[in-house]
């Protein structure tokens, strides 16, 4: 399989002062561009952790995040998993790894609250690819370099993280074929969130077997998808 870097990239502020990068060719953001945290907070720690663990009342999840891209849904998942004492196996598929100039430029630690916050921004990075890292005695890590359409699990993850680009520049990452493998993936009574609601994207999930809501979306988007898959 070959990986090979699409375009220019660029590091830029985003409204709540954390930063995320653009592609400039697609003038597409990793992050929203009304807050890089808040976004990434709301859907994926609040829509997402908060939400399968008040339901389950689990003490160990194991987090499936599609596009691993800057590291922040990780970093804010370790760091949430320390103050809730709960353990974390983290799972980030990525074809195309950002750079270390790239991720030194992002500075999260400023933003986020948390013990050796910096360093362990570092760790998630420079964590070796295809197999597990002890990150923290209650968080490890397992980066994959793949397509999405090549992801081949079965029921090992209680949380999915959707992050891939928009359906304006990447349409084919929000069809069926592709959320297929995401929904085998799933544990029974595992949860899917993304910040998308496109109508096309909810019914290739609910065609699959998923069943969906769209709740409250983050500062500056109205909505977003959590979808379920049935016990």
């Amino acid at each position: 399989m070959i990986f090979n870097q699409p375009m220019k990239r660029k590091v830029v502020t985003t409204q709540d002062g954390s930063k995320t990068i653009r592609l400039e060719e697609w003038d597409e953001h990793y992050h929203s561009t009304h807050g890089a945290i808040q976004e990434s907070q709301h859907v994926y720690i609040e829509a997402g952790l908060n939400y399968f663990t008040a339901r389950t009342q689990a003490k160990s999840i194991s987090v499936l995040e599609a596009g691993f891209g800057t590291g922040l849904n990780a970093l804010l998942t370790y760091s949430w998993s320390q103050k809730s004492d709960i353990q974390i196996d983290y799972r980030g598929i990525e074809a195309f790894p950002i750079s270390e100039d790239e991720r030194q430029a992002l500075e999260y630690h400023q933003k986020i609250d948390g013990e050796d916050i910096e360093s362990v921004f570092k760790k998630l990075h420079q964590a070796p690819w295809e197999d597990w890292s002890e990150i923290s005695k209650s968080f490890r890590l397992k980066k994959q370099k793949l397509f999405f359409s090549d992801l081949d699990l079965k029921n090992e993850a209680d949380v999915v993280f959707y992050d891939a680009f928009g359906p304006r520049v990447q349409p084919e990452l929000w069809e069926k074929s592709v959320f297929q493998s995401f929904y085998l993936a799933l544990k029974p009574g595992g949860i899917f969130v993304t910040y998308s609601v496109k109508g096309t994207a909810r019914r290739a999930l609910q065609a699959i077997g998923f069943e969906v809501d769209i709740i409250e979306g983050p500062p500056g988007k109205r909505h977003m998808m959590r979808a379920y898959k049935p016990c």
